[in-house]
């Protein structure tokens, strides 16, 4: 592995250790030339489906996107990334699940909903507002009330 602070390729494993979920291995590395140590992560590369837009184009299933849309939705809430990298993990598993060759990005859009509202329901308007698009207060105040009417249910 390429050394990120002098470029060397050498280097030696110092420990490695697996995730809790058992996904990822960490491994710390100390570099044979410049002797600083650096840490790498290793993940089984899944084949994800390719993702269908709103326009029909198709891209392939990018994690960091999801996981960008939920921090900038969940900015200055008390919510962790790693609980973010949570909701990313579980809606790529479902995938995986699912087996299939495309997905609408639809689908990843209501996950992604889903996940917030059961998080928080701050974030959770924030995102539904850029991902629905609302076109006036109003349709943001339904949704509002949505919330309201289904936290009186409980």
């Amino acid at each position: 592995m390429k050394c990120p602070f002098c470029g060397n390729l050498d280097d030696r494993v110092i420990d490695s250790r697996m995730s809790k979920e058992g996904d990822l291995i960490r491994r710390r590395r100390e570099c044979l030339g410049c002797e600083r140590r650096f840490t790498s992560y290793e993940r089984i590369e899944d084949v994800l489906p390719m993702v269908v837009k709103k326009d029909a184009r198709r891209e392939g299933f990018e994690r960091y996107k999801i996981l960008s849309g939920l921090k900038k939705a969940c900015e200055k809430r008390p919510i962790s990334t790693e609980t973010l990298e949570g909701i990313v993990d579980g809606i790529e598993k479902r995938l995986l699940e699912l087996g299939v060759k495309e997905i609408q990005s639809t689908w990843i859009g209501e996950e992604v909903m889903n996940a917030l509202k059961e998080l928080d329901k701050v974030a959770y308007v924030r995102f539904a507002s850029v991902y629905r698009q609302f076109k006036d207060i109003n349709e943001l105040m339904d949704e509002v009330k949505s919330l309201f009417e289904a936290k009186k249910k409980e």
